[in-house]
């Protein structure tokens, strides 16, 4: 057992016990709101909570993470919902498929590339998401049915509110107020969320009675289904399943980043892509929403002493029983009450810590962060990370070039003279005034070698082109082919080019792809490069550019 599961032991299982106790009793308001606002109900959200939080537990590489639905992932399980109105198998298919997804890219090993995804991209993500969960959910506030659609819950939204459900506002804001106000030493004995359900519930059944309830919940998890679609249907599903696990993945490990913060210990997120793809495979054949890794759920885990996968896994159990002991009494429960809970979630996703500083931030970091939280509100989601993340990539590249053409050493050739033996030197002497010396460090970007192969077309004057690239780190295959440009810069400027100190493994590289450089081309050393001219064909003084 130890070896199939290396983060399952016995060690503080006081501590787990109580983090799973604790754990249970505040995710079930939000399991609940987060089925509803997804348009799969609320028990969706109970049965991706008790599946995903078992098995991603159970299998995943983050030993006191909790998983379960959440806000962003709820907002794109919304537009997947949007997208296939009528037909529930769809959705719950491509929650299958995104768990696939993922633990594909947990056995791919591509854990490590998740954290890539530059911050001001994350953060226009995350306060785009809030956005999206406050707009939705104050159409439900107002006593109306809301839409995944955030433009159709746009255009509504003044004719909700010219004519609201005002016992559905009355409680809703009431559930707000306590989520909000709650005192924090209270809120330890009993979650505000939790607080706000009983006592909204409670207070809606006496005074409130018009506010729309959730309906009744089954008391029991459904038989598992696989979804009976075409082969057609699934290739519809790739983009949004793609969109669903993409996000999983980042969620989940930027939370198991947080959790590693507190423990002062280390996730393994390629394991922890396994067990989130594991989770949600289940979670979709029950009939659960999609989900990830809970940063709430997993710090409150933690605080109350959570340490294993221990507390996950009794954090699911305990789902599964209230859900079969307590189901029947979810019925009252009004759904402005979970929207009262929800606004206060949205708010807290707002990345408020960034848009405070936009002001102060340099004008692209800022201007990338609204164009991603604007993509998000209304394009799609999958739109702005990606368009962001290229966006980043674009950017720094050309800084990375910029700086590497700005650090491109330019030598007084005078200084090479002492250090070179007597035969050398006047060699150098005379060949200097007609030789373009580079001296190139660090990795080698295809933007800087670019730019290299441009300057090459505009000089005049000259007959040699040495780059020095003892100092050269890396290059990838990019810049590879940007050095064939040079070399055709070269040639066509009728420079004789020579590649000083390249890395043999390198130079093989290049060879592979039969750029057009000989093995003339390449020296190991400054004094191997000059070794090799005729210095009775050279003539004048020195002169380096």
């Amino acid at each position: 057992m130890s070896d199939l599961f290396p983060n399952l032991h016995l060690r503080a299982l006081r501590g787990d016990i109580y983090g799973g106790i604790t754990t249970a009793v505040v995710a079930l308001p939000l399991c609940l709101a987060f089925g509803v606002a997804s348009g799969l109900g609320p028990a969706a959200g109970l049965y991706s909570a008790i599946l995903l939080g078992f098995f991603a537990a159970l299998c995943g590489g983050a030993p006191a993470q909790i998983s379960g639905p959440n806000g962003p992932m709820t907002v794109v399980m919304a537009s997947v919902v949007a997208q296939f109105p009528d037909r529930p198998e769809m959705c719950f298919a491509a929650v299958i498929l995104a768990g696939f997804f993922l633990a594909v890219g947990g056995f791919l090993r591509l854990g490590r590339y998740i954290a890539l995804v530059p911050y001001p991209v994350i953060s226009g993500f995350m306060t785009g998401v809030g956005l999206i969960i406050i707009i939705l959910q104050l159409a439900t506030l107002s006593g109306h049915s809301s839409f995944a659609n955030i433009a159709a819950v746009m255009y509504h939204l003044p004719e909700y509110w010219l004519t609201p459900n005002w016992q559905a506002v009355s409680i809703g804001l009431i559930a707000l107020g306590i989520v909000v106000f709650t005192p924090r030493k209270l809120s330890a004995i009993i979650p505000s969320p939790l607080l706000a359900l009983l006592l909204g519930t409670a207070l809606a059944a006496w005074f409130f009675p018009l506010a729309p309830q959730i309906g009744a919940l089954p008391s029991a998890l459904p038989v598992p289904q696989w979804p009976m679609i075409s082969l057609g249907d699934w290739q519809q599903l790739v983009l949004p399943a793609l969109m669903l696990a993409g996000l999983a993945a980042i969620d989940s490990l930027m939370t198991a980043t947080v959790a590693d913060g507190m423990l002062r210990g280390k996730h393994d997120s390629n394991r922890e892509l396994v067990g989130q793809g594991i989770g949600n495979f289940m979670a979709g054949l029950f009939g659960g929403i999609a989900g990830s890794g809970a940063t709430m759920r997993t710090t409150v885990n933690i605080r109350a002493g959570g340490r294993t996968p221990i507390s996950g896994m009794l954090h699911a159990f305990i789902m599964l029983a209230i859900l079969a002991g307590l189901g029947s009494l979810a019925e009252h429960i009004p759904h402005a009450v979970l929207a009262g809970i929800l606004l206060k979630v949205g708010f807290d996703i707002i990345d408020w810590r960034f848009v405070r500083k936009i002001a102060h931030l340099p004008p692209f970091k800022a201007t990338l962060m609204l164009l991603v939280v604007f993509l998000t509100l209304w394009a799609d989601l999958m739109v702005a990370v990606l368009a962001g993340t290229v966006l980043a990539a674009l950017a720094l590249a050309k800084d990375m070039a910029d700086h590497q053409l700005a650090n491109m050493q330019i030598i007084d050739a005078d200084s090479l003279l002492p250090e070179l033996p007597r035969d050398l030197a006047e060699t150098w002497a005379k060949i200097s005034p007609t030789t373009l010396l580079y001296q190139l460090s660090g990795p080698l970007s295809y933007g800087a070698a670019g730019q290299l192969a441009q300057r090459l077309l505009q000089v005049g004057g000259f007959q040699r082109l040495w780059l020095d690239m003892r100092g050269v780190s890396y290059i990838d295959t990019s810049s590879m082919i940007a050095i064939e440009d040079i070399a055709a810069a070269a040639k066509d400027q009728g420079l004789a080019l020579a590649i000083i100190g390249l890395d043999a493994v390198y130079r093989k590289k290049l060879a592979k792809l039969k750029i057009g450089l000989e093995p003339a081309n390449f020296h190991a050393s400054f004094t191997d490069a000059l070794s090799s001219q005729q210095p009775q064909r050279e003539n004048v003084n020195v002169s380096l550019l």
